[in-house]
């Protein structure tokens, strides 16, 4: 599981962090609650979970608190069988 966690946070890192920015996140960092990931950049996390691992992230699934953090979204993928 811990190279998934990683594929997220690279991710997460990679899109939504200023190259200046010196916040650290981790695992259980807020992203949605903290200001790293608004709404918009939810969507488009949302579709590059479907896109990296081949699923279909139900609108009803895809909450601000299941995107809360990268812990958060790995329980989500758990219910797609990715592990």
């Amino acid at each position: 599981m811990s190279e998934l966690k990683k594929i997220v946070l690279d991710y997460v890192k990679k899109e939504y962090l200023e190259e200046d920015d010196d916040r650290e996140i981790t695992y259980d960092s807020p992203l949605i609650s903290g200001g790293i990931v608004d709404s918009f950049s939810m969507v488009s996390l949302k579709r590059f979970l479907e896109t990296k691992f081949t699923i279909q992230i139900p609108d009803a699934k895809a909450s601000p608190e299941a995107f809360d953090s990268v812990d958060n979204i790995i329980l989500l993928l758990e219910e797609f069988n990715i592990r």
